[in-house]
């Protein structure tokens, strides 16, 4: 369980940060919240992903977690008015 925990949290932070750079301009995130926003980019993206691909899964999960997340990113910035 604590072995889960510690990947989520891994894996939240690189899609996270990868998700803000993909997105240009201004970003006060925290890195918790950075966090937060790529567990949650890669849960959707694997939802994406199984729906699409089925159950074997694709090649290309961490892309499109990077994608999904960026697009979080980017809505953020646009309710929070930071985006140009």
């Amino acid at each position: 369980m604590l072995g889960l925990i510690i990947s989520l949290v891994i894996t939240g932070l690189v899609v996270g940060a990868l998700g803000r750079l993909a997105i240009p301009g201004p970003n006060p995130m925290s890195i918790g919240m950075t966090i937060l926003v790529g567990i949650g980019g890669s849960l959707v993206a694997g939802l994406i992903g199984r729906a699409i691909f089925g159950e074997g899964g694709s090649g290309f999960s961490l892309l499109l977690a990077v994608l999904v997340t960026a697009g979080i990113v980017y809505f953020m910035q646009r309710r929070n008015g930071f985006a140009r």
